[in-house]
Protein backbone atom coordinates (compact mmCIF):
# COMPACT_ATOMS: atom_id res chain seq x y z
CA UNK A 1 0.00 0.00 0.00
CA UNK A 2 2.61 2.03 0.61
CA UNK A 3 4.11 1.99 -2.47
CA UNK A 4 1.12 2.78 -3.96
CA UNK A 5 1.28 6.17 -2.18
CA UNK A 6 4.65 6.93 -3.98
CA UNK A 7 3.32 5.57 -7.70
CA UNK A 8 -0.05 8.27 -6.70
CA UNK A 9 2.79 11.17 -6.13
CA UNK A 10 5.40 10.19 -8.99
CA UNK A 11 2.11 10.46 -11.36
CA UNK A 12 1.28 13.82 -10.45
CA UNK A 13 5.38 14.92 -10.32
CA UNK A 14 5.80 13.63 -13.59
CA UNK A 15 3.38 15.26 -15.30
CA UNK A 16 3.89 18.64 -13.74
CA UNK A 17 7.63 17.34 -14.90
CA UNK A 18 6.39 17.32 -18.33
CA UNK A 19 4.75 20.17 -18.63
CA UNK A 20 7.09 22.43 -17.42
CA UNK A 21 9.89 20.71 -19.93
CA UNK A 22 7.17 21.32 -22.84
CA UNK A 23 6.87 24.90 -21.75
CA UNK A 24 10.95 25.25 -21.48
CA UNK A 25 11.20 23.97 -24.91
CA UNK A 26 8.20 25.91 -26.62
CA UNK A 27 9.77 29.32 -24.54
CA UNK A 28 12.92 28.32 -26.26
CA UNK A 29 12.17 27.56 -30.17
CA UNK A 30 9.89 31.03 -29.29
CA UNK A 31 13.11 33.06 -28.51
CA UNK A 32 15.24 31.16 -31.10
CA UNK A 33 13.01 32.70 -33.80
CA UNK A 34 13.35 36.28 -32.71
CA UNK A 35 16.60 38.08 -33.67
CA UNK A 36 19.43 38.79 -30.86
CA UNK A 37 18.65 42.86 -31.25
CA UNK A 38 14.85 42.18 -31.69
CA UNK A 39 14.59 40.40 -28.41
CA UNK A 40 16.53 43.02 -26.64
CA UNK A 41 13.85 46.10 -27.78
CA UNK A 42 11.17 43.97 -27.28
CA UNK A 43 9.09 45.88 -25.67
CA UNK A 44 10.45 49.55 -27.19
CA UNK A 45 9.71 48.71 -30.44
CA UNK A 46 7.28 47.05 -32.55
CA UNK A 47 9.42 45.92 -35.47
CA UNK A 48 8.80 41.87 -35.05
CA UNK A 49 10.01 39.63 -38.08
CA UNK A 50 6.96 38.54 -39.81
CA UNK A 51 7.83 35.24 -38.62
CA UNK A 52 6.43 35.74 -35.33
CA UNK A 53 3.56 37.26 -36.05
CA UNK A 54 4.25 39.59 -38.26
CA UNK A 55 4.84 43.93 -37.67
CA UNK A 56 2.93 44.82 -34.10
CA UNK A 57 2.39 41.74 -32.97
CA UNK A 58 3.13 40.83 -29.36
CA UNK A 59 7.22 39.66 -29.44
CA UNK A 60 7.81 35.92 -29.45
CA UNK A 61 9.27 36.29 -25.48
CA UNK A 62 6.65 37.75 -24.04
CA UNK A 63 3.62 35.06 -25.89
CA UNK A 64 5.91 32.47 -24.67
CA UNK A 65 5.96 33.84 -21.01
CA UNK A 66 1.72 34.23 -20.50
CA UNK A 67 1.64 30.48 -22.00
CA UNK A 68 0.44 28.04 -19.37
CA UNK A 69 2.76 25.39 -20.00
CA UNK A 70 5.54 28.08 -19.60
CA UNK A 71 6.02 27.13 -15.26
CA UNK A 72 8.39 29.15 -13.14
CA UNK A 73 11.33 26.10 -11.85
CA UNK A 74 10.93 27.23 -8.05
CA UNK A 75 7.71 26.46 -8.57
CA UNK A 76 7.80 22.97 -10.03
CA UNK A 77 10.71 22.76 -7.56
CA UNK A 78 7.86 22.34 -4.67
CA UNK A 79 6.26 19.03 -6.03
CA UNK A 80 9.61 18.03 -6.68
CA UNK A 81 10.76 18.28 -2.90
CA UNK A 82 7.55 17.01 -1.56
CA UNK A 83 6.94 13.97 -3.84
CA UNK A 84 11.01 12.97 -3.21
CA UNK A 85 10.47 13.60 0.60
CA UNK A 86 7.37 11.50 0.69
CA UNK A 87 9.87 8.91 -1.32
CA UNK A 88 12.51 9.07 0.89
CA UNK A 89 9.89 8.49 4.36
CA UNK A 90 8.48 5.35 2.80
CA UNK A 91 11.52 4.10 1.71
CA UNK A 92 13.03 4.21 4.91
CA UNK A 93 10.34 2.74 6.35
CA UNK A 94 10.88 -0.07 4.18
CA UNK A 95 14.42 -0.18 4.96
CA UNK A 96 13.93 -0.44 8.90
CA UNK A 97 11.57 -2.93 8.10
CA UNK A 98 13.93 -5.12 6.57
CA UNK A 99 16.45 -4.19 8.45
CA UNK A 100 14.36 -5.65 11.61
CA UNK A 101 12.39 -8.31 10.37
CA UNK A 102 15.56 -9.38 8.06
CA UNK A 103 13.47 -8.78 5.11
CA UNK A 104 15.51 -8.72 1.83
CA UNK A 105 11.87 -7.80 0.08
CA UNK A 106 11.04 -4.38 2.25
CA UNK A 107 15.32 -3.49 1.46
CA UNK A 108 14.93 -3.80 -2.22
CA UNK A 109 11.42 -1.86 -2.31
CA UNK A 110 12.89 1.05 -0.18
CA UNK A 111 16.43 0.99 -2.20
CA UNK A 112 14.51 0.99 -5.57
CA UNK A 113 12.22 4.01 -4.42
CA UNK A 114 15.05 5.70 -3.84
CA UNK A 115 16.03 5.68 -7.21
CA UNK A 116 13.07 8.18 -7.97
CA UNK A 117 12.85 10.12 -4.55
CA UNK A 118 16.81 10.79 -4.89
CA UNK A 119 15.76 11.68 -8.80
CA UNK A 120 13.74 14.09 -8.10
CA UNK A 121 14.97 16.29 -4.84
CA UNK A 122 18.10 16.53 -7.44
CA UNK A 123 15.39 17.91 -10.23
CA UNK A 124 14.21 20.19 -7.20
CA UNK A 125 17.63 21.57 -6.53
CA UNK A 126 18.97 22.55 -10.18
CA UNK A 127 15.84 24.26 -10.70
CA UNK A 128 15.74 26.08 -7.58
CA UNK A 129 19.72 26.75 -8.58
CA UNK A 130 18.96 26.78 -12.63
CA UNK A 131 21.77 24.65 -12.53
CA UNK A 132 22.53 22.90 -15.85
CA UNK A 133 21.86 19.31 -15.19
CA UNK A 134 24.38 17.84 -16.90
CA UNK A 135 25.77 15.50 -13.79
CA UNK A 136 21.86 14.79 -13.14
CA UNK A 137 21.63 13.33 -16.71
CA UNK A 138 24.08 10.80 -15.96
CA UNK A 139 22.30 10.01 -13.33
CA UNK A 140 19.38 9.12 -14.65
CA UNK A 141 21.59 7.00 -17.61
CA UNK A 142 22.06 4.62 -13.79
CA UNK A 143 18.52 5.00 -13.30
CA UNK A 144 17.46 3.82 -16.55
CA UNK A 145 19.97 0.89 -16.26
CA UNK A 146 19.08 -0.48 -12.80
CA UNK A 147 15.22 -0.03 -14.26
CA UNK A 148 15.97 -3.28 -16.93
CA UNK A 149 16.75 -5.75 -14.39
CA UNK A 150 14.56 -4.57 -11.78
CA UNK A 151 11.64 -4.92 -14.19
CA UNK A 152 12.74 -8.58 -15.36
CA UNK A 153 13.40 -9.54 -12.17
CA UNK A 154 9.40 -8.13 -11.03
CA UNK A 155 7.93 -9.96 -14.23
CA UNK A 156 9.88 -12.75 -13.38
CA UNK A 157 8.33 -13.15 -9.71
CA UNK A 158 4.44 -12.11 -10.15
CA UNK A 159 3.07 -14.92 -10.45
CA UNK A 160 0.16 -13.76 -12.35
CA UNK A 161 -0.68 -10.92 -10.19
CA UNK A 162 -1.71 -8.13 -12.33
CA UNK A 163 -0.50 -5.33 -10.24
CA UNK A 164 3.42 -6.66 -10.66
CA UNK A 165 2.86 -7.59 -13.68
CA UNK A 166 2.02 -3.72 -14.91
CA UNK A 167 4.92 -2.63 -12.47
CA UNK A 168 7.23 -5.31 -14.16
CA UNK A 169 6.16 -3.24 -17.56
CA UNK A 170 6.49 0.25 -16.01
CA UNK A 171 9.82 -0.76 -15.23
CA UNK A 172 10.92 -0.94 -18.94
CA UNK A 173 9.20 2.12 -19.87
CA UNK A 174 10.72 4.11 -17.10
CA UNK A 175 14.15 2.98 -18.46
CA UNK A 176 13.45 4.63 -21.76
CA UNK A 177 12.05 7.39 -19.97
CA UNK A 178 15.16 8.59 -17.77
CA UNK A 179 17.35 6.95 -20.88
CA UNK A 180 16.12 10.26 -23.05
CA UNK A 181 16.48 12.45 -19.55
CA UNK A 182 20.30 11.27 -20.16
CA UNK A 183 20.14 12.00 -23.56
CA UNK A 184 18.70 15.58 -23.08
CA UNK A 185 20.38 16.51 -20.19
CA UNK A 186 23.93 14.85 -20.60
CA UNK A 187 24.21 14.70 -24.50
CA UNK A 188 22.19 17.90 -24.89
CA UNK A 189 20.10 16.42 -27.67
CA UNK A 190 17.51 18.63 -28.54
CA UNK A 191 14.52 16.52 -27.65
CA UNK A 192 12.62 17.90 -24.99
CA UNK A 193 9.35 18.53 -26.41
CA UNK A 194 9.03 15.02 -27.02
CA UNK A 195 10.76 13.77 -23.73
CA UNK A 196 7.97 16.23 -21.68
CA UNK A 197 5.09 14.38 -24.12
CA UNK A 198 6.32 11.07 -22.75
CA UNK A 199 6.89 12.09 -19.25
CA UNK A 200 3.25 13.30 -19.15
CA UNK A 201 2.41 9.88 -20.55
CA UNK A 202 4.30 7.63 -18.14
CA UNK A 203 3.57 9.81 -15.14
CA UNK A 204 -0.26 9.11 -15.59
CA UNK A 205 -0.06 5.29 -16.97
CA UNK A 206 2.77 3.87 -15.27
CA UNK A 207 2.24 5.73 -12.09
CA UNK A 208 -0.96 7.74 -10.68
CA UNK A 209 -3.52 4.99 -12.72
CA UNK A 210 -1.80 1.80 -11.21
CA UNK A 211 -1.17 3.51 -7.65
CA UNK A 212 -4.85 5.19 -7.68
CA UNK A 213 -5.88 1.37 -8.65
CA UNK A 214 -4.04 -0.29 -5.41
CA UNK A 215 -5.62 2.40 -3.33
CA UNK A 216 -8.77 1.89 -4.15
CA UNK A 217 -8.30 -2.14 -4.19
CA UNK A 218 -8.71 -2.84 -7.47
CA UNK A 219 -5.09 -4.83 -7.79
CA UNK A 220 -3.03 -5.74 -4.89
CA UNK A 221 0.81 -6.13 -4.86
Amino acid sequence: MLLAVVLLYVGAVLGVNGIWLIGQARAAEDVERVPAHAAAAAGESADVPSSVGGRGAEPAPARAERSPLLLQNREVAVINIFTGFVGVVIALIFLVQGAVGNNLAAVRGGGLILLFAFTYLWVAFNQYLDAGGRAFGWYCLFVAITAVPAGVYTLQNANGNIALIWLGINWFLWAILWALFWALLALELPIARPTGWLTIFEGVGTAWALGFAVLIGVFSF
